[in-house]
């Protein structure tokens, strides 16, 4: 309609629409395929956020769209929301560094395979001085007498924590299942690093 201007509301739809339409033409492409889907999801993604901007902008709580997305309301501010920073009253920034779950998940496969050094490597100041191969190996060995050895990893999740960026890391050994923790300080170096285990519901299931 000439003169009409689309909300941005109109265009994440379009958007992801098109994306559908590009994944079903190029389904009997494989490589073609892939790049389309990985098309999708980024649009899935923005209207997904465009979706929750909208619900809280029409009251809904944190809770209310945790519930909706199968999460908690903490998870679903740490994906979704808008903080603000209290120092600056500015926006805080929610970029996610794009090497951060490769970086955790080779944190773990290094625990696993005795690279004690190269682990050390990666930490700042603080951590480094409290740490050591030998501390480092004999954590990894008390969770080897809890639960056997690491048969392998989950798929990793990236959030922002303040100005650090937070990865959880599944760890599942073989007689039971554990989280990884990573956290990366502004400056790339990690700033804390811990194994927590399953909570009994979690191994119920």
């Amino acid at each position: 309609m000439t003169g009409s201007k689309s909300s941005p509301d109109d265009l994440v739809a379009a958007r992801a629409l098109d994306a559908a339409r590009h994944l079903a033409d190029e389904l009997s492409q494989p490589l073609g395929a892939v790049a389309a889907a990985r098309e999708l999801s980024a649009a899935a993604d923005a209207a997904l956020q465009a979706a929750v901007d909208r619900a809280r902008a029409a009251g809904q709580s944190w809770r209310d769209i945790g519930e909706v997305l199968g999460t908690t309301r903490q998870a679903a501010f740490q994906r979704f929301g808008h903080p603000i920073d209290p120092r600056t009253g500015g926006p805080m920034s929610r970029e996610i560094p794009a090497d951060a779950a490769d970086r955790a998940l080779a944190i773990f496969d290094w625990h696993d395979q005795g690279r004690w050094q190269e682990i050390l490597d990666e930490l700042d100041d603080a951590m480094r001085s409290r740490h050591d191969p030998a501390r480092l190996s004999r954590g990894w060995a008390a969770l080897a007498g809890m639960f056997g050895r690491l048969e392998r990893t989950g798929e990793p999740f990236a959030r922002r924590a303040g100005d650090d960026t937070v990865v959880d890391v599944p760890l599942h050994f073989e007689a039971g299942d554990a989280k990884g923790i990573v956290r990366f300080s502004s400056d790339g170096k990690i700033a804390g690093m811990g194994i927590r285990p399953a909570s009994p519901a979690a191994e119920r299931n």
